[in-house]
């Protein structure tokens, strides 16, 4: 998105009076190049966070009252920082609720505001739009209400707001990157220490083109929490055999193999995708910092049979884009990202081949679904703060 401050000026200027005196902020949206679903089970995922973010132009209030206006939703909603609920008609507001919530909980006491967002993330694609709506309101607060609060605790705080205010239960991965993503580098981010190591992406050897199947997917209805608690049945099986195991994180794919037989077949297989994925991870790191990009896609191939076959989170749509991708000669690897269910594939592409690629997936794609597929070519962006704008 090309960020338009002039619309954002203009858009406040109509619904607040004036745009004296305006801070903008902004925060990315998140691709996961490879470990899928294993940031829930203390593992560890390699995001980078993008250029599809969303901006906030704000200013503070006197007063307790936040005004917010979404110019995708074209919708108006506010509330008081003394009496924050839940509201179940305007949906997209309960991120900023529940970031306000949890600041307010954690001792940092608020003033309010008034702000004009936008964003180029689409919803429900798997991409972390709503990470990056969270970190966007806390950044804004934390600029207008002058507290201290490190990135790391303003990352869980976040991850709180959804989980307990918004009842999605997610991971950590997406506030992490959208908080601490560095430009031209994917995260190897460790979910159990929260720990993070930068890794250079160059966009002069290989391209990141992200591909949306149309098909939308929300979390909350999905089977997301089921494949959560048959990880849990699983790591409860392995403690009878594996002292000391906490989380499929602690299980090596030996180990699984060992007592593979004493699970339920579907725990089984659930738990070989997320033990064989957190290797997956590792060794791609590895092949990437050796400048290995074959080594690097062929292991995102092996990371969409996995979630296709043992988390069975793919679909039809996700399957037919991957498949497409991984016939065009130039294509190192492809796989679905995200929760699954539908969403977006993340797709690496030599870039002397980007048009090819293109036509490969729009054409072939509508003509075996009648959806006219989105594609981003995206370059690798900052984690969230603040724009200075002339």
């Amino acid at each position: 998105m090309e960020r338009n401050p002039k619309l954002l000026q203009l858009k406040f200027k109509e619904i607040f009076g004036n745009f004296n005196r305006l801070v903008f902020t902004r925060a990315p949206g998140r691709v996961n190049l490879i470990g899928e679903h294993t940031d829930y089970n203390e593992g560890f995922v390699f995001p980078v966070a993008l250029d599809l973010e969303i901006v906030m132009a704000s200013r503070p209030r006197e007063d307790r009252m936040v005004s917010l206006y979404s110019l995708d939703y074209s919708q108006e909603v506010s509330f008081y920082l003394d009496n924050i609920k839940y509201e179940s008609q305007v949906r997209w507001s309960n991120y900023p609720r529940g970031v306000a919530y949890f600041l307010e909980k954690a001792g940092h006491h608020l003033r309010g505001m008034e702000a004009v967002l936008q964003g180029n993330i689409p919803v429900g694609a798997g991409l972390s739009s709503s990470a990056a709506l969270e970190m966007v309101t806390a950044i804004t607060f934390q600029i207008h209400s002058r507290f201290e609060i490190s990135p790391l605790e303003m990352i869980k705080l976040c991850q709180k707001a959804e989980n307990e205010f918004v009842g999605v239960n997610c991971g950590i991965m997406d506030q992490f990157i959208s908080r601490l993503g560095r430009k031209n580098h994917a995260l190897l981010i460790d979910c159990r220490q929260l720990e993070h190591r930068p890794v250079p992406v160059s966009s002069e050897v290989v391209k990141i083109v992200i591909c949306d199947t149309g098909v939308k997917r929300g979390l909350v209805d999905s089977e997301y929490n089921t494949r959560r608690r048959e990880c849990e049945e699983g790591v409860k099986i392995f403690q009878n055999y594996l002292p000391g195991v906490k989380a499929l994180r602690d299980v090596t794919i030996n180990d699984f193999y060992r007592y593979e037989n004493r699970l339920p077949s579907r725990v089984a297989r659930r738990c070989r995708h997320v033990i064989s994925e957190n290797e997956r991870v590792l060794t791609s790191v590895d092949a990437l910092e050796k400048g290995d990009l074959e080594t690097f896609g062929e292991l995102l191939n092996q990371s969409h049979r996995s979630l296709r076959d043992d988390y069975e989170v793919s679909c039809r749509e996700l399957d037919l884009m991957v498949d497409i991708a991984q016939q065009v000669e130039g294509v190192l690897g492809s796989r679905m990202t995200g929760a699954g269910f539908g969403g977006c594939t993340v797709n690496l592409v030599r870039p002397k081949i980007l048009n090819d690629f293109e036509r490969a997936i729009r054409e072939n794609y509508f003509s075996q679904t009648g959806i006219h597929p989105r594609v981003w070519v995206c370059s690798v962006e900052e984690g969230a703060g603040e724009i200075k704008v002339e």
